[in-house]
């Protein structure tokens, strides 16, 4: 993954869990923010069997420049849930 900048808003952020999440009920990619909030959003399915989930920014999503947080966060249908290990990135200041 190259350079990510504040505001962009043609970027997928794709996690793999390496398990399978057939059945799984909830499937998000959380964040934090460099200022320390915290949120979600809600994932795509792309490869069932190894757990591989997507989201597809959108304008207003990347807002802060710093330090990001990433992990994945399933629910199974039986109540289970796993979190994922979280990821960093480094999000630039825009370009001027």
């Amino acid at each position: 993954m190259g350079k990510i900048y504040k505001s962009q808003d043609s970027l997928r952020i794709k996690l793999t869990t390496s398990v399978d999440i057939t059945g799984a009920t909830v499937k998000k990619i959380y964040y934090k923010k460099p200022g320390g909030t915290i949120g979600s959003w809600d994932a795509t399915v792309d490869v069932i069997a190894t757990g591989v989930i997507y989201y597809d920014v959108v304008s207003g999503d990347i807002d802060e420049s710093g330090q990001w947080e990433f992990w994945a966060y399933i629910t199974f249908s039986d109540g289970r849930s796993a979190p994922g290990q979280a990821i960093t990135r480094i999000i630039f200041n825009t370009p001027s």
